[in-house]
């Protein structure tokens, strides 16, 4: 046994994502299990161990149990063809024996809430019954139940996004009104770090959520108020879940046969009905609105650290792809160009751009693009810019600000003209052999269905704008002497 050593299992996902981190930060060494080790090992931090593998092979698992003192199970086989409770048992009862055979103190797992009754649906009969066959094995186990978990990047969260913001009218089933008790992602994920110190004998199940007990439809109704949109929801006694499943195929990016499994739950109530978690754990987990709230926040702190000439080297959808590569609620278009000039030059013309040196291509469409602007209330292009060569964060430029400047790195641009959403101009320049590598992004974050189509109304015009701009950059530092 290494002291310490703690076993994560579903760390590409997205609680186990989140989860790495911040155990890391509290000082436990971590050993990841993955069924592609290649695509986590560029990610993790630094001194966690990744070793391949899979729950359902024993081998594997029997090596990356060697030494562990505790194993979070934070997989599910939902998204699998065939019978996906099968799979589960199965995983479940071979990760149970080889924690067992491993010496493994305990098992914290993370299932879902739910009355268990002989209607319940097969994902939340399945949740339950992996917590059985781990706790069959000896091995203590920390199980806790949760409802919706709302965070940027969950199934729930992501299904009220595409929701609300594609549709300005919602036709809306009975399942929207059934209640739930979401809890945010962060409560979580402190739940879950505080398991590795809970004195357990023997086996213990939390039920965890926030103190609110709410619907779906509150939930988008919620979304829209923090996003600043109108929606119409009208309630029909119609669209049983596999109907709706389809529907939802149809107008969001969730995948079908998760999203079907994920509404035959929506239909039973999910409240906890045991609080033992409040007295038993320091923790006050917060309500609904500041949830949303929180993931919001978060997935606009986390998009403006993005560097994205890593970020869309991991992309798994084509940069170039007609609309650009989707991030959360955010559409990017990112180009590069090879420059052969030194990265301070390069980062020089960056930096002069706009004013009275114009934006490198199409001035005539900028100039055109700011008379409208004007029109509709904006600022324009009028504005100009404070020192030719010289910015600092809060700097105008002509309709853009000054958000972030790394000298000779980074600049970042954020967008003041009149838009159904909002806008940001990223350039990166980094060295690349005896000259630069420029990456020239444009981000926007589209306000409902209108945001989307300004958005791909003007794809066209971005080809040639950004294209040329980055064309001129290039050419421009080039040049210079």
């Amino acid at each position: 046994m290494t002291p310490n050593l703690t076993l994560i299992t579903g760390a590409t996902g997205y609680v186990g994502g989140r989860l790495l981190p911040l155990l890391v930060e509290d000082g436990r060494r971590v050993r990841c299990l993955a069924r592609q080790p290649e695509r986590l090992a560029s990610r993790v931090p630094g001194g966690v161990e990744v070793v391949p593998g899979d729950v359902l092979d024993a081998a594997s698992l029997s090596v990356a149990m060697q030494g562990v003192e505790a194993a979070y199970y934070l997989v599910h086989s939902m998204g699998a063809t065939g019978d996906f409770e099968q799979q589960d048992r199965r995983a479940a009862d071979l990760f149970g024996a080889a924690a067992r055979n491993a010496g493994v103190k305990r098992i914290i797992y993370l299932g879902g809430l739910g009355e268990a009754d002989p209607g319940l649906s097969a994902h939340l009969r399945s949740r339950h019954e992996v917590g059985e066959r781990l706790r069959a094995h000896g091995v203590p186990v920390i199980e806790f139940r949760a409802s919706i978990i709302l965070g940027s990047g969950s199934l729930s969260f992501e299904m009220i996004r595409a929701l609300v913001e594609r549709l300005p009218v919602m036709v809306t089933p009975r399942w929207v009104q059934v209640t739930a008790q979401p809890i945010a992602i962060g409560d979580v994920l402190a739940y879950l770090r505080h398991a590795l110190q809970l004195e357990v004998p023997s086996h213990v199940t939390f039920e965890i959520g926030g103190p609110d007990q709410v619907s779906y439809g509150d939930l988008m109704r919620e979304y829209a108020r923090q996003r600043g949109l109108r929606r119409l929801m009208v309630p029909v006694p119609l669209l049983t879940p596999r109907l709706s499943s389809l529907w939802l195929g149809l107008v969001t990016p969730l995948y079908a046969r998760v999203g079907r499994k994920l509404i035959d739950s929506i239909r039973h109530p999910t409240l906890v009905r045991d609080p033992a978690a409040l007295r038993v754990f320091p923790l006050n987990p917060v309500g609904v609105r500041e949830a949303m709230s929180r993931a919001l926040r978060n997935e606009d702190s986390a998009f403006a650290q993005t560097r994205w000439s890593d970020a869309l080297s991991a992309a798994a959808s084509a940069p170039h792809q007609w609309g650009g590569t989707r991030f959360g609620n955010r559409l990017v278009d990112s180009r590069f160009a090879q420059v052969s000039a030194p990265p301070a030059r390069v980062f020089a013309t960056v930096e002069s751009i706009g004013g009275a040196t114009g934006w490198h291509c199409a001035n005539w469409l900028w100039t055109l693009r700011g008379w409208l602007d004007l029109l509709m209330g904006g600022v324009g292009m009028r504005r100009g810019r404070r020192d030719p060569r010289r910015l600092q964060v809060g700097d105008t430029l002509d309709c853009w600000r000054v958000e972030s400047i790394e000298p000779g790195q980074r600049l970042r641009l954020a967008a003041e003209m009149k838009l159904p959403g909002r806008a940001w101009l990223d350039f990166e320049v980094r060295p690349d052999g005896n000259g630069a590598r420029l990456r020239q992004t444009a981000m926007f974050d589209p306000v409902g269905l209108w945001g989307l189509a300004y958005w791909y109304a003007v794809w066209p015009l971005h080809q040639l704008v950004f294209a040329g701009m980055l064309r001129g950059i290039s050419q421009s530092a080039e040049k210079k002497v």
